[in-house]
């Protein structure tokens, strides 16, 4: 029996996901998908005529976003630091304008986002104008973001398929060193898991900005849709959590 046990307790499995629980993102991620889901679900159940059991689910859904703008309290300074890094880095102009763009973005959205916190845990007490308000500069920061997001990558996917395009239709006149091919081959490989990276985040963002969109007005998506979509790109960036936690397979 403690065989039996030992190797259900001890399984890679779990080890993995606890090491992965264990980093905030991680929960993020975790929180963010089993949110949206409930979103989902909670959409369907009222769909069905059964209100109660949605009343679960919505709470659900509304206590998982609290918890997640309390995870995320630090994190403007994070895109600050960003911001500041981009500026001092060289690279494709579009691309550099781009990623200083987004990170004022977000961190803009996440400052505001802080407040719609304080207010939601009657910390801060806002009036019920003001509170519309300031949720709505913080649904028009992340809008921005995620656009100028899906701009930066657009740009990125066309330079990185590019140079990859290049890179493989290399030929080989004479003689090369084996340094020269290897080093080839390596610049190669980086092009590609760069070319991935980029194309996840533009999924990401492509669904994503349907969620302030809707909550702008600038959309009229229902609930439903809303919750695939963040439960799809919530699975996506968790799963590139995991494999930044435990080694990519």
């Amino acid at each position: 029996m403690a065989t039996i046990a030992s190797q259900v307790v001890l399984h890679p499995t779990v080890s993995q996901s606890l090491k992965y629980g264990s980093t905030t993102l991680g929960r993020d991620k975790a929180y963010r998908a089993i949110q949206y889901f409930a979103r989902f679900y909670a959409w369907y159940l009222l769909s069905k005529g059964d209100k109660d059991a949605a009343a679960r689910w919505n709470a659900l859904k509304t206590h998982l976003g609290t918890a997640r703008k309390l995870l995320r309290l630090g994190k403007p300074m994070e895109h600050l630091q960003a911001a500041l890094r981009a500026c001092l880095s060289t690279g494709p102009a579009v691309e550099q304008v781009t990623t200083i763009a987004r990170q004022i973005s977000y961190f803009g959205y996440l400052t505001f986002d802080a407040f719609v916190w304080a207010n939601s845990i009657k910390f801060w007490t806002l009036n019920p104008e003001t509170s519309t308000r300031v949720a709505k500069i913080s649904n028009r920061f992340w809008f921005a973001g995620i656009l100028f997001s899906i701009v930066n990558g657009v740009t990125k996917s066309v330079r990185l398929a590019r140079e990859t395009k290049k890179l493989q239709s290399t030929q080989k006149w004479g003689e090369k060193t084996l340094a020269a091919e290897a080093e080839r081959e390596t610049r190669l490989s980086v092009l590609l898991a760069a070319q991935e990276n980029t194309r996840h985040q533009l999924i990401i963002d492509l669904l994503d900005a349907w969620i302030p969109a809707t909550a702008l007005g600038i959309t009229n998506l229902n609930e439903g849709a809303l919750g695939i979509f963040g439960l799809i790109t919530s699975l996506i960036a968790a799963q590139k959590q995991w494999e930044a936690v435990n080694g990519k397979k």
